[in-house]
């Protein structure tokens, strides 16, 4: 991101209530634009809505972070739920709309749709016709050409993989993007992408209301790899998972052909290792699954070599899943501290680091064997979403819409709970969303691969407050 001076960061809207709730509001237009006028809401005359008054939301819903408390616990944290607002005004005029549209980061199943949904949702619930798509990714807005979208554009987009718009790593100026967007004269910005991308989202949303400007900056959460805290997942992790079990099935295919044959399948997690997790429990082939979140050894008792001999032994074949972030801890450090575009640090390729160790290791033993190493990562970054995730990307997008045209701004549209929810940029950003291996589904996982926990039995696992796991103690890492 750009060196320049960043915008002062606005404090947090909390309301409290009794019995311990607490609304962790998102911003609002006139909480820096007083006065602003209103507009007759155009769904109170939409056949889609105005039949039945049950399909607004009340303006006092909220949605609670937490679903599993006991029963002296507080209320605690809610977020305010999304959709079509119930009062008969919204804070933009259909005519004088003028959004914008920008995906950014790497692919991820479902860009297209989300694309297609605000457009469509803009144009048939509120009339709005002008919408933009910047090239490209953030530096689209001062750097590249830009696209007029309509429902006819997009209609078929869905169907694709990738996005239409482009997209690219990293080209965050927050000055210039907000002197474009003040310069073409936009007044509501959708931006889509990961936490990097909803981190540059929220320097936006703070300049615009620096600057005073009556835009609305709404963001929807983009992580193949399931990362993103508060919300329940990610769209395009239900796709990713699905197109998984296909290089699993691969894997497993190969592993059975051959004598002592390991079919290897390296899958997306750079930090989490949920697609992973998710991947081999609805696979039911794999035998070991290794994450990031789970450190692991490969030589001496209980370690990886050591599983993986006996079960060549047992079975004469295996199929193991690791996740792109999983063992780092054990490879060369020397391109650690390098990063790409957008901050990530780049990590060495662990599926070919552990395929050429498993060979050299069984070499030494004179224990012949077949690897068979299937990345698929590009190919299931690339593909169109699934139905599942087609309707949750229709969701994400209308909520968004609806929030923009209520003169919401600075949230994210998430799933919370199974409820669809606007939470503030701070809570996307604060941290990761990672598998917690102390939680009961990284149980249910090694009772279904029957894989050692590759701990020592000196370390103690437990779990913080913030759901987060600390060890007492460091793992060997031979």
């Amino acid at each position: 991101m750009a060196s320049a001076a960043l915008p002062e960061i606005s404090k947090p809207k909390i309301v409290d209530g009794p019995g311990g709730y607490v609304l962790e509001d998102v911003p609002h237009l006139t909480d820096y634009i007083p006065d602003l006028p209103t507009y007759p809401n155009p769904l109170q005359d939409n056949p889609a809505y105005s039949v039945v008054k049950q399909y607004f939301v009340h303006v006092d819903d909220s949605v609670p972070q937490k679903v599993v408390v006991h029963k002296d616990d507080p209320k605690g944290i809610h977020f305010r739920r999304a959709g079509a607002r119930q009062k008969a005004c919204v804070y933009f005029h259909s005519d004088d709309v003028h959004a914008c549209i920008v995906t950014c980061g790497g692919l991820c199943p479902g860009l297209n749709t989300v694309v297609r949904e605000i457009v469509c949702g803009l144009h048939h619930m509120y009339g709005v016709k002008k919408v933009l798509g910047i090239d490209g990714g953030y530096k689209g807005f001062y750097a590249k050409n830009t696209v007029y979208l309509n429902p006819k554009v997009v209609n078929d987009i869905h169907k694709r993989g990738g996005t239409i718009l482009g997209t690219s790593r990293g080209g965050h100026d927050t000055s210039k993007i907000v002197d474009s967007i003040q310069d073409r004269g936009i007044n509501q910005v959708y931006i889509i992408g990961g936490d990097g991308t909803q981190r540059g989202a929220a320097l936006i949303f703070e300049e615009i209301r620096r600057r005073g400007l009556k835009v609305s900056v709404a963001g929807i959460p983009k992580t193949i790899d399931n990362d993103i805290p508060v919300i329940d997942k990610s769209f395009g992790f239900d796709t990713a998972v699905e197109e998984a079990q296909r290089a699993i099935n691969a894997a497993h295919v190969e592993s059975e052909s051959f004598e002592n044959c390991i079919g290897l399948v390296k899958l997306m997690g750079r930090y989490s290792g949920f697609i992973a997790m998710y991947a081999t429990l609805a696979s039911r082939d794999v035998d070991c699954c290794l994450i990031p979140e789970s450190p692991f050894y490969l030589e001496g008792p209980g370690g990886l070599f050591e599983y993986i001999e006996k079960r060549l032994k047992e079975d004469g074949h295996m199929v193991i899943v690791i996740a792109e972030g999983a063992g780092q801890e054990l490879l060369s450090q020397s391109i650690q501290s390098t990063t790409d575009a957008s901050g990530n640090k780049l990590l060495q390729d662990v599926g070919l680091w552990i395929s050429q160790s498993i060979k050299d290791h069984f070499s030494k033993q004179k224990m012949p064997i077949n690897l068979k190493y299937i990345d698929p990562t590009y190919m299931i970054r690339a593909v169109p979403s699934n139905a599942s995730d087609n309707v949750y990307c229709t969701l994400l997008a209308q909520s968004a819409v609806h929030g923009a045209m209520a003169g919401y701004t600075g949230f994210t549209s998430g799933l919370v709970n199974g409820r669809h929810t606007y939470i503030p940029f701070n809570r996307i950003i604060e941290k990761q969303n990672k598998v917690v291996i102390t939680d009961r589904m990284w149980a249910r996982l090694l009772s279904s691969t029957n894989q050692p926990s590759f701990l020592r039995p000196s370390t103690n696992l437990f779990s913080n407050e913030n759901g987060s796991q600390k060890s007492l103690d460091k793992r060997v890492t031979h």
